[in-house]
């Protein structure tokens, strides 16, 4: 056979989209899923397009999804998140997709995992990236997961079925330490007399993030204008993999994956456009980010990082919290990102062991958009031989 076909589902969670697969129709080894993986979504691709696969040439159009049996006696289903990389041979293993987390659910409902009568659904699922639990509660009509209805999210365009995603305890993710290197503002030298202050925060995933302004940036920017100030990306991913060794993801910059930790810009609230053409007034959210996301400026926001801002406002002294309004009383933070606004939730306290977060909130859409099988080439379908 000139190429195996393995059953899937193609989703949109949140903004963004991605590849679903159950973990029995998958190789058993991680390399052999990487080489499924890398090829059905259309990777590496020098022209960073992803025409030969599934991808859409950005990495919120760039992921898969494995569900399977829960591993976890307080969740219904494993879920494992896999970003590839668009122009290389990378599949990163090592954070979740808030986005893609709120299809999750849906799909284990739509696939008979869970078993649901009409009205709301609770799933939990347990994130094994992270190790962390996720609550999933959503409308389930004629057996499956409702997808109309009249919640918006920036970045998408119509309206559909609302999604609360309850990020239980989502500190200390991927490093075990809602601040990883136990300080609220740590100084990066990139020599030359570069030095930068950064706040590093892993709510359920690590973000680096650092005060727009010092960049001569003031939130308002397009990411194609920031991707085009060569220098200021340059300086950013420098930053980034400085970070990560601060939050000992690695002994050196160079051992630094592409996807963790993240970095983003933050800034006061100012009227700015989006890209859907609308205006927006300052006084209808309380902070502003552009994230860099596998070094390129996202779109929108992922959903994880909308999440760890929420929390990172919270905390006093950090470079989130200098540049934000006050959260309300409900803990909500609205978040300005290139696309419009989202609002996320968060439970922030300081005890004698130092800050945490007890939860976090996200609100999101998502939709079945293809079932079938897709196509894997006999050269990374050979994966498959020990499996059967």
């Amino acid at each position: 056979m000139s190429q195996r076909f393995v059953p899937c589902a193609f989703y949109r969670g949140g903004t963004s989209k991605g590849l679903f697969f159950h973990a029995r129709d998958l190789p058993a080894a991680r390399e052999d899923i990487d080489r499924v993986l890398l090829r059905t979504i259309g990777s590496p691709d020098p022209y960073g397009r992803q025409l030969d696969g599934m991808g859409g040439g950005l990495s919120s159009l760039s992921k898969a999804v494995i569900i399977g049996p829960s591993t976890h006696p307080d969740a219904d289903i494993d879920y494992t998140f896999v970003q590839l990389a668009v122009d290389a041979p990378v599949a990163d293993w090592s954070n979740n997709c808030g986005n893609l987390s709120s299809a999750v659910g849906p799909f284990a409902v739509d696939e008979g995992l869970v078993r649901a009568g009409d009205g709301e659904v609770l799933v939990r699922i347990h994130q094994t990236n992270t190790r962390k639990l996720i609550h999933a509660r959503f409308e389930v009509r004629g057996g499956l997961a409702r997808v109309e209805g009249d919640y918006a999210i920036a970045g998408v365009a119509g309206t559909g079925a609302r999604i609360r995603l309850d990020f239980l305890d989502p500190g200390g993710a991927v490093t075990g330490r809602l601040l990883p290197t136990g300080a609220v503002i740590d100084r990066v030298d990139l020599g030359a007399g570069a030095t930068f202050d950064v706040s590093i925060v892993d709510a359920t995933s690590p973000i680096a993030y650092v005060d727009a302004a010092v960049f001569g940036l003031d939130g308002t920017e397009t990411p194609e204008a920031i991707e085009a100030r060569s220098a200021v990306m340059d300086a950013l991913e420098r930053i980034r993999r400085a970070a990560g060794v601060l939050c000992g993801l690695g002994a050196r910059p160079d051992e630094i994956g592409l996807q963790t930790p993240r970095i983003a810009l933050v800034a006061s609230p100012r009227r700015f456009r989006a890209l859907d053409g609308e205006m927006v007034e300052p006084d209808r959210f309380d902070v502003a980010t552009r994230m860099i996301s596998m070094q390129r400026a996202h779109k929108a926001i992922p959903g994880t990082g909308g999440l760890n801002l929420g929390v990172a406002t919270q905390i006093p002294g950090s470079i989130p919290h200098r540049v934000s309004r006050p959260a309300d009383a409900s803990g909500e933070v609205r978040v300005a990102n290139p696309s419009g606004l989202v609002s996320v939730g968060a439970v922030v306290r300081h005890d004698g062991d130092g800050w945490s977060a007890l939860s976090a909130v996200l609100f999101r859409t998502a939709r079945r958009l293809m079932r079938g099988e897709v196509a894997v080439p006999a050269s990374a379908a050979a994966a498959f031989v020990a499996r059967g």
